[in-house]
């Protein structure tokens, strides 16, 4: 959803800076302008300027250490400070209450739909996420809401009225239908808060249709706060929007090969609905990891309806769940394990 706003701002002339996490391949990626990543002579100037900040903050005592998170969120605000940006979309890491990014008091806040993830740290009910995500609610600041279940939605409702922040309901306020769709991307109609768009991006899946519509309602909310976004904005900004490891095809000799992040049952709930209106096939095969703190088990639960023949991987990322966890929830959903990788 943020590289849609960012995408459309930076289509209707603004320049405008997008900070998200965590990155696909390189640590540049969390740093963008528009949507692409700044170089890596930038990210290291950035570390130099601001590691003194880390050092002082260490010695203080009582403090801590600054985390890896916080030291890359205060280089965004540094970058951006000193191009000037016009915008800066900013992607809470974790939860949202005691988030690095929740200093800033912003023009229009979003939630996406929630659901169980990261239940150690924010909670193992959606009511307990949803409280730790309402933290960016701030008063009198419009807050954007996407479709959600209903005990997260009473929290965020409850939250922004004693809040006095107006909220902007997706799928209430404002309204989507898919027209058609292929492996190239999909067109689709929405009933915004200004008006009608017909739209298209390369993106693909209906939880992507979701997120332009609350894309477009936090743009819209922009310019009842007298920040203008014009349609050919929106609609240019739709259709150059790119974001990899999301639900993304990628070309293969005789075979179809999709990578996608999906890290939480629900998410991979969407998944595979997404992959069975898209595709055809007879038989798949999953190569599958994780990162610790996920629900493996959960995950493939939702995989399991494919019948896929899975490949166990572990990356080079320090907190990757190892083979061992992956295949316990492959054998656990009685799917054939092929090997451990």
């Amino acid at each position: 959803m943020t590289a849609m706003v960012t995408s459309m701002l930076t289509a209707g002339g603004y320049l405008t800076g997008l900070y998200t996490s965590p990155h696909l391949h390189r640590a540049v990626e969390r740093i963008r302008v528009g949507l692409e990543p700044i170089k890596g002579q930038q990210f290291a100037a950035l570390v130099e300027q601001t590691w003194p900040a880390v050092e002082w903050v260490a010695g203080r005592g009582g403090y801590g250490r600054i985390t890896f998170f916080e030291l890359l969120t205060a280089m965004a605000f540094l970058h951006f400070k000193q191009i000037g940006v016009d915008f800066q979309v900013i992607e809470v890491g974790l939860g949202g209450r005691l988030d690095a990014t929740n200093v800033v008091t912003p023009e229009v806040c979003a939630i996406t739909s929630i659901s169980l993830d990261h239940v150690s740290t924010l909670g193992d009910t959606l009511g307990l996420i949803a409280t730790e995500k309402a933290g960016i609610i701030k008063p009198h600041v419009p807050i954007v809401v996407a479709p959600q279940p209903r005990e997260a939605l009473e929290v965020f409702l409850a939250v922004s009225a004693a809040r006095e922040a107006p909220v902007v309901q997706v799928g209430k306020d404002l309204s989507w239908r898919r027209l058609q769709a292929g492996l190239d991307g999909q067109s689709f109609e929405v009933a915004g808060l200004r008006g009608r768009y017909r739209a298209w991006m390369p993106l693909l899946g209906d939880h992507q249709l979701e997120n332009a519509g609350t894309a477009i309602a936090a743009v819209e909310t922009l310019a009842g706060r007298g920040i203008p976004v014009s349609e050919d904005g929106i609609l240019e900004g739709l259709r150059r929007v790119r974001w990899p490891g999301r639900l993304e095809v990628l070309s293969g000799e005789g075979t179809q090969l999709v990578v996608d992040g999906a890290h939480n049952p629900d998410s991979m709930r969407r998944l595979v609905h997404s992959l069975r209106e898209y595709f055809q096939f007879d038989h798949v095969i999953l190569v599958f990891g994780a990162t610790s703190g996920h629900s493996a088990h959960g995950m493939m639960a939702q995989l399991a309806t494919l019948s896929p023949s899975v490949i166990a991987v572990r990356s080079r990322h320090p907190r990757s769940a190892p083979t061992q966890t992956i295949a316990r929830g492959v054998r656990g959903n009685g799917l054939p394990l092929l090997f451990e990788a």
